[in-house]
């Protein structure tokens, strides 16, 4: 078979793989039939992996990473993967970190938010998750940057050391509600652990947990940041000034993500 042949076959085959994944109802079927390719290290496995994608499992699962800010983050199967809204929870918080910050990337599922401020910069890094997997993944994305990441409930795991000394927290909780789980798409409901979405009756009572125990581990003048759904921002505000934080709120349209920061007054 000549370079031309090749070609063709090759093109034949993209096709195929196109129409497949558009007929299962992937919007971006041509980029992701080309990381599909990519990824495959043989035909067999690129027809395995073809199939698991048009029964709904998420490409980031199947070739085992997501582009998030301009990173290559790692995601296992049934690990959360990192939405790219969440790119503007990583620039508020960008803008509010110095050198030598002590950042705590809670709920961090993956790692990306904290992978992301670490390489953006020179910071010393915590991270928390109570999912195993979750924790594994994250402890290969932020190993080069001297990350600790810790196995347990919120700050439960955490060295006692930090308390008051924390300068940026970041916290993507879970907050859909938990009568509308059923609701989300299949790669989320199905494929992403529930403990990852399930953010109780009103989709808040993680954020409540945060903010309860939040102003103990921020120092004075540090600031904690939360992602939460447009529809919850006065519910969320209201939690965040309850504990005695000074609060606002940022929205982007363009990337429909709304984060709430609140900072520890200086005494």
């Amino acid at each position: 078979m000549n370079d031309h042949d090749h070609e063709i076959h090759g093109d034949r085959i993209f096709t195929i793989i196109v129409n497949k994944l558009r007929a299962a109802g992937c919007v971006f079927a041509e980029d992701e039939a080309r990381l599909l390719i990519a990824s495959a290290g043989t035909t067999t496995e690129l027809s395995d992996m073809v199939e698991l994608r048009t029964t709904g499992m998420p490409l980031e699962h199947i070739i085992g990473w997501a582009e998030f800010c301009g990173l290559r983050i790692m995601v296992d199967k049934g690990v959360f993967v990192p939405r790219q809204r969440t790119a503007f929870l990583v620039r508020q918080a960008a803008d509010l970190i110095r050198q030598k910050s002590v950042v705590l990337d809670l709920c961090c599922g993956s790692g990306a938010v904290g992978a992301v401020l670490a390489y953006l910069e020179q910071i010393e890094l915590y991270a928390t998750d109570i999912d195993p997997a979750s924790v594994q993944c994250t402890r290969r994305n932020v190993t080069t940057a001297g990350g600790s990441v810790y196995e347990g409930d919120l700050f439960e795991p955490l060295p006692s050391i930090l308390r008051g000394h924390v300068n940026v927290i970041v916290a993507n909780a879970p907050y859909v509600p938990t009568n509308a789980i059923d609701f989300l798409p299949p790669e989320a409901r199905i494929h992403e652990a529930r403990i990852a979405l399930d953010g109780g009756p009103d989709g808040l009572d993680v954020q409540r947990r945060v903010l309860a125990a939040a102003p103990l581990w921020l120092a004075p003048g540090g600031h904690l940041l939360v992602e939460t759904s447009e529809r919850q921002i006065h519910q969320t505000v209201d939690i965040f000034t309850c504990c005695g934080l000074i609060t606002r709120v940022t929205r982007s349209d363009e990337l429909d993500a709304t984060v709430v920061i609140g900072t520890k007054p200086v005494p």
